[in-house]
């Protein structure tokens, strides 16, 4: 098993890059970890770290994390992000991973690993904490404007994909609507709700309301770009929030202060639970290959548990997977592939 990993991505890159390769390899024996990035740079941070497992590619360039995706992308060939993903689609490394620019690096994956067959829209998959595991939701900022065959194909890639990471056979997938009866939502959502109602291969059990999404009845959860990213900063914004009100609530007086050193210990699997970090990154589902998209902020932890998420989703067999659910025989009548170029949007 071996991944690209783009050392210069993220604000706080190469540091924590090179710390979060370093601690996935002692996890996994077996893997091996490619590093991108100006060589002298990375040869002088890692030092004796080098060996069979952990190397580098020369790519003196790099994309700044406020870089939009734009055709001049395609001529950045000796940047860090580019030779990331350029060696995943040349099948040298199994799966590429960055903390970079989101908009470049998902124009970029689609770019050099293309698209596999019918989906018209690639779509970000990220889990969201609930009182039960994790729901994955998509998509959440690849595309904010949507017809229902995209939110059609999201819920099947959310089908494969939750097979692989749930390991479950037939995932319960929700439209995000604002009710739960049939006539509720908007013509995009009514319109999908009776696209997805005729495919029998996948267990679509209909509106999810937004209160419905941390309770973890549903193992995915489908809506356009805009909403999803909506969801997604709601979530992060809610998570920071409950933690901060907790350390006040614990600093504001002595008797708190006792109650959080007896609670501490309870408390962990709480903040574990809403930490982004333990998730890894984001999959950017519906491409020929495995790319992982992380957060900014990524710390070493993030990076490691991204490069266990890509890992995982190879030896899954993801991508088969995703061909699998794209080829439903009940889509047959359903599939009408728009043409044009396809564009993902910048603002993820």
């Amino acid at each position: 098993m071996r991944i690209s990993l783009d050392a210069f991505g993220g604000d706080l890159a190469p540091e924590v890059n090179i710390r979060g390769a370093l601690e996935f390899l002692n996890e996994s024996p077996e893997a091996k970890v490619i590093l991108t990035g100006p060589i002298k740079k990375l040869e002088k941070l890692i030092g004796k770290n080098l060996s069979s497992r952990l190397s580098l590619i020369d790519a003196p360039d790099l994309i700044d994390m406020a870089e939009k995706a734009s055709g001049n992308l395609r001529h950045r060939k000796d940047s860090s992000l580019y030779k990331c993903i350029d060696l995943a689609a040349q099948g040298k490394t199994d799966a590429c991973v960055s903390a970079g620019s989101s908009a470049a690096m998902m124009a970029l994956s689609l770019l050099l690993m293309k698209r596999i067959k019918n989906v018209e829209r690639p779509a970000l998959v990220t889990p969201v904490p609930t009182l039960k595991d994790p729901t994955y939701c998509l998509d959440m900022g690849a595309n904010v404007d949507c017809k229902p065959i995209h939110l059609l194909h999201f819920a099947l890639m959310g089908h494969a994909y939750a097979q692989v990471i749930k390991s479950i056979p037939r995932p319960r997938i929700g439209l995000i609507s604002n009710g739960e009866e049939d006539t509720k939502g908007n013509e995009l959502t009514r319109e999908t709700h009776g696209l997805l109602k005729s495919i029998p291969e996948i267990n679509y059990s209909g509106y999810c309301e937004g209160r419905d999404i941390f309770t973890g009845e549903y193992d995915v959860i489908v809506c356009d770009g805009f909403v999803g990213n909506v969801i997604l900063k709601t979530a992060e914004g809610l998570g920071e929030t409950l933690m901060d009100l907790l350390k006040e609530s614990f600093s504001s007086s002595l008797t708190a202060k006792v109650g959080y050193l007896l609670a501490k210990n309870s408390l962990r699997p709480l903040k574990k639970k809403l930490d982004y970090a333990e998730y890894g990154g984001a999959p950017l589902l519906g491409i020929g290959g495995i790319s992982i998209i992380c957060h900014g902020r990524s710390t070493w932890a993030a990076i490691k548990n991204a490069l266990h998420a890509a890992e995982k989703n190879y030896k899954e067999g993801l991508v088969t997977k995703l061909n699998e659910a794209m080829n439903f025989k009940s889509l047959e009548s359903t599939l009408t592939l728009a043409s044009g170029d396809l564009t993902l949007d910048d603002n993820v």
